[in-house]
């Protein structure tokens, strides 16, 4: 019989099932005692927990990307599930040691995203956005496909940040056949290009942290600062409209500078990309809260969404037949 993993798990139910500790942070309770607030994941998501008095040797022994087997109960915590920790060791020999056996993987594979990026970039019919986009992923492939988009929120799982980015892509297509007055290659080029500082602002898919640069930088200026790169060697003066307008579309996709972008959106196209993304990772965070949560009920808080928890109707599946239907 198959291990039931951890999001299947419904409140107050008994957990007992191997898991990858995704996240570890030392904590000081208010008694003075050190705890572990940690982070769980398996392919069906993650939840949290916390190990109380932990010991130094405990400390040492629950790193960051370690297979565990955890034994306790799925309770609620303010709003969001959590994990009441019973028992807590690390894998034995004869058990799961892989963390890429415990990770949440993109829906496509990294094969089907880049043959879908790769004709869209045939749309980018401007040169020099056409020939920096090429050297760009060209550079950072293998990171490009397998990144999550981010260390939690939306698409935080391996390969998140391609599935992102196509799915941005995919509305982009839709808003231009709607307004063909946007420029669509600058669309494209700024959508494909919007978070590749991810695969320098964050560590990888598993145990997913921030590097020192991505802490002290962020994925928008490394990113400008990539495409500078770009130019040197590709020969284009960084001075040029075409670039300046494709840097514009990079600094100015958060939105608001309180967000990260040093500039706000002062192109139409600028504009279209923040508000593609905001579409898209917020449909993601949702979408992952009510799949885990009781038909019925409200989800965890979203702290992303303003502290929002969202609503799972016991109404039929999208799709089905509604009652209504039944009686005409």
């Amino acid at each position: 019989m198959a291990e039931k993993q951890l999001m299947a798990h419904a409140v107050g139910e008994q957990m007992n099932l191997m898991a990858l500790l995704k996240n570890v942070n030392v904590r000081v309770a208010k008694n003075g005692k050190q705890y572990l607030d940690l982070t769980f994941e398996d392919q069906s998501g993650e939840i949290t927990g916390k190990f109380w008095d932990a010991s130094a040797a405990d400390i040492e022994r629950f790193k960051a990307g370690r297979v565990v087997h955890l034994t306790g109960k799925r309770e609620m915590y303010q709003g969001s599930p959590q994990v009441k920790i019973n028992a807590l060791r690390l894998a034995n020999a004869d058990e799961p040691q892989d963390p890429s056996e415990f990770v949440v993987h993109a829906p496509m594979k990294a094969s089907e995203m880049e043959d879908e990026l790769n004709q869209v970039v045939f749309e980018i019919t401007n040169q020099v956005w056409n020939r920096i986009v090429r050297f760009l992923i060209a550079k950072h492939r293998d990171a490009f496909f397998t990144y999550p988009a981010a260390k939690h929120n939306h698409h935080a799982f391996e390969g998140g940040l391609a599935f992102h980015t196509l799915s941005i892509l995919r509305l982009a297509h839709s808003v231009v056949k709607q307004y063909p007055t946007i420029n669509a290659p600058l669309l494209y080029a700024g959508a494909i290009l919007h978070d590749l500082g991810k695969v320098i602002e964050l560590s990888g898919p598993v145990s997913t942290q921030y590097t020192v640069e991505g802490n002290l930088l962020g994925h928008i200026s490394i990113v400008d600062g990539e495409i500078v790169s770009a130019c040197n060697e590709l020969k284009f003066d960084v001075h040029n409209e075409n670039v300046v307008l494709l840097r514009h579309m990079i600094l100015a996709h958060h939105g608001l500078m309180e967000y990260g972008s040093p500039v706000r959106p002062r192109l139409l196209e600028a504009e279209v990309l923040h508000q593609l993304d905001e579409l898209d990772a917020s449909i993601r965070m949702m979408t992952n809260a009510v799949e885990n949560t009781t038909p019925g009920e409200f989800g965890e808080r979203l702290f992303a969404m303003d502290g929002r928890s969202f609503y799972r109707p016991n109404a039929p599946e999208t799709g089905s037949t509604s009652s209504q239907d039944d009686q005409k």
